[in-house]
């Protein structure tokens, strides 16, 4: 069993790798986009890295659901529905949301996820 300290080190032993930011940047209320300024193309990298460190396979659909940002379904003028709320907390029970959720627009998605949820995220993997 992984204890959490042993997983933020991994986590943010690959942010750092993958992002060319400082360890002491890497903390467990950074942002991962607005923080740590990752963009779409480093989540790949972040992935491919969380993957290895900890042996573990990450659907790309399971950490970022971005089916939900461009459905019309969950979306009504550029905001999050109630209803893509509570589909969002139900595919992401890692994240935090609450801070979305007051002002649920949906280009500031990306600025949603932190080095902690990224920990919680793994942690439940390796529990599964």
């Amino acid at each position: 069993m992984v204890s959490q300290d042993e997983v933020f080190q991994k986590v943010q032993g690959a942010l750092v790798d993958a992002l060319g930011v400082d360890e002491e940047e890497v903390t467990e209320s950074a942002t991962l986009v607005g923080d740590l300024g990752a963009e779409s193309i480093d989540f790949l990298d972040i992935v491919f890295r969380l993957e290895k460190a900890f042996g573990i396979e990450i659907p790309r659909s399971e950490l970022f659901p971005e089916d939900i940002l461009t459905n019309s379904k969950f979306v009504d003028n550029g905001k999050v529905t109630a209803v893509g709320i509570a589909e969002l907390k139900k595919r992401m029970p890692f994240a935090d949301l609450s801070k979305f959720e007051s002002n649920p627009v949906v280009q500031e998605f990306g600025n949603l996820l932190t080095v902690s949820d990224m920990c919680r995220y793994v942690a439940g993997k390796l529990s599964a």
